[in-house]
């Protein structure tokens, strides 16, 4: 029986950050890809800044590999209504639940993780989509973002390595 063996750093390894992986136009086009997928082909995402309202909500999905950390979107209130609707067509009742919120942002992030995780290096595995205050970055060379407008408004997709546990003195 042969075994198979997950290629491992050495302790001395630097772990790679995700600047030296991809970059914001890799990221704006598996948003592209995604939106065209789910939210619809004519539903168009613009490479411009704006200011995430102080409601924004935020969905994520944990990336774990030779890289980890989280793919999150964040956007106001609203924006996270709309998508809904978008995503439910249809479908979408007439008074959206938190939960239903929660679930469309939860998918967007889980296509957009995903199709992040497809583009690293290795063997990666995906974490199950959450909501709610995303975790805080790690550091800044470690971090891409990405500022959009979606029908005027603003949304925001971070692809950031995990924040360092501050250490402790025994």
């Amino acid at each position: 029986m042969t075994e198979t063996r997950i290629p491992r750093r050495r302790a001395g390894d630097r772990p790679p950050v995700i600047t030296e992986l991809l970059d914001e136009a890799v990221v704006q086009e598996i948003a592209d890809q995604a939106w065209a997928a789910l939210v619809g082909e004519e539903e168009v995402l613009v490479p411009l800044p704006g200011e995430v309202p102080a409601d924004a909500v935020s969905s994520w999905v944990e990336v774990l590999g030779p890289w980890t950390g989280t793919v999150v979107l964040a956007c106001g209130r609203r924006t996270a209504a709309d998508l809904t609707r978008a995503l439910l067509r249809e479908h979408a009742p007439a008074e959206l639940e938190d939960e239903d919120v929660a679930d469309a942002l939860g998918e967007l992030a889980n296509v957009v993780g995903g199709n992040v995780k497809a583009v690293l290096p290795g063997p990666s595995a995906l974490g199950l989509p959450e909501a709610g205050t995303a975790p805080a970055p790690g550091a800044a060379a470690d971090t891409c973002r990405v500022d959009l407008l979606w029908r005027g408004q603003p949304l925001t997709i971070t692809v950031q390595g995990a924040a360092l546990a501050p250490e402790h003195e025994n």
